[in-house]
């Protein structure tokens, strides 16, 4: 599918690294359609969810493998105010606005650059008002298979007025491979010693929970199903894992965020972030009624996402690391998932 064109917009690119590592990336969303990573026996397995076909994307699950954007996760009845104006943002999730809105960065063409055999540069320019959000911001989003078996997602974006940016990735990931069993026997670390709580809408209350005594004390590891269903509110509330962990670190460095662990196959991805915040999903809206690759349906709790991020709603938390972006000011963060066995 090197290049290869479903119609003169939508295409699909395949990267390589010496080690054997494959992904299969489109334009359409940035969205990442397969990730082929060897086991334990050097078998490769596709880890991510997604589809067979490039022209299931469009009407398929809108998040699989997806850059978001301009704001990850939720922002409160999807309004903010910036020098002292009030903006308003499309609600689509309840009273809440979500990745970016019904039309965010998920859903559009980008123009992608092949660079080798093993990056790829995307570019987008969102213009101002689009999806409510001031300013024109030019988006630069690099995809890079490295020789030690990683993806490197490289963000930069600049804006010609104040805005907010919150970007970040949402693969949907299983390390037994896409749409094999569930992920509650993976086993979690985070190296976040709080997490935001959330009210009933998943909005964030403000307050930095100390994990200690919580089901959400991933700092020692624990399988993902150990707790899940714990009579805690918090656990209801989202249905399991949905969360933004506050991660334990200096400033805007370069560390660990969390390593998953797949026994079976052992496979083990680790999450490195320059970003302050780590969102751990557990697949807890997944249904069944995505049939994906080889016809496999893409049942409850198939499937984990950890998206390195901003914290939610921080327009309203002024306590929160702030995500406005000035003109003259560049966005930048990088991610990496790294690899290995």
């Amino acid at each position: 599918m090197d290049g290869s064109s479903l119609n003169t917009t939508i295409q699909a690119f395949d990267l390589i690294n010496p080690s054997g590592l494959r992904l299969t990336v489109t334009n359409y969303g940035g969205k990442i359609m397969s990730l082929m990573v060897p086991d334990k026996e050097g078998k490769l397995d596709d880890i991510v969810l997604g589809y067979d076909s490039l022209s299931q994307y469009p009407s398929g699950n809108p998040y699989f493998g997806a850059l978001i954007g301009r704001y990850g996760n939720r922002i409160a009845k999807g309004n903010f105010v910036l020098d002292n104006k009030p903006y308003q943002l499309a609600l689509n999730n309840g009273a809440n606005a979500l990745h970016g809105g019904p039309h965010g960065f998920h859903q559009v063409l980008w123009q992608a650059e092949p660079i080798g055999k093993n990056k790829i540069e995307l570019h987008y320019l969102s213009k101002d008002g689009e999806e409510g959000y001031p300013g024109n911001l030019s988006v630069k989003v690099t995809y890079t298979l490295t020789d030690e078996n990683e993806l490197m997602i490289d963000y930069e974006a600049t804006t010609d007025r104040e805005t907010i940016v919150n970007l970040t990735h949402h693969s949907f990931f299983n390390l037994a491979g896409a749409g094999n069993n569930s992920i509650l026997n993976h086993e979690l670390l985070i190296n976040a010693s709080s997490f935001c709580p959330v009210d009933t809408t998943l909005i964030p209350t403000g307050e930095l929970k100390n994990v200690n005594g919580t089901p959400f004390d991933f700092l020692t590891p624990h399988t993902i199903g150990e707790r899940i269903n714990e009579p805690d509110d918090q656990l209801k509330f989202a249905k399991g894992y949905d969360h933004n962990w506050v991660l334990n670190k200096k400033g805007n460095e370069l560390s660990l965020a969390a390593r998953v662990t797949d026994p079976a196959s052992g496979r083990v991805m680790e999450v490195w972030t320059t970003e302050p915040g780590l969102q751990f999903y557990s697949g807890n809206f997944l249904d069944g009624s995505d049939i994906g690759k080889g016809n496999k349906k893409y049942g409850y709790r198939s499937a984990f996402c950890l998206e390195a991020q901003h914290f939610p709603d921080s327009p309203h938390r002024p306590h929160f690391p702030s995500t406005v972006l000035k003109p003259g000011e560049t966005y930048r963060q990088k991610t990496i998932y790294r690899f290995r066995v």
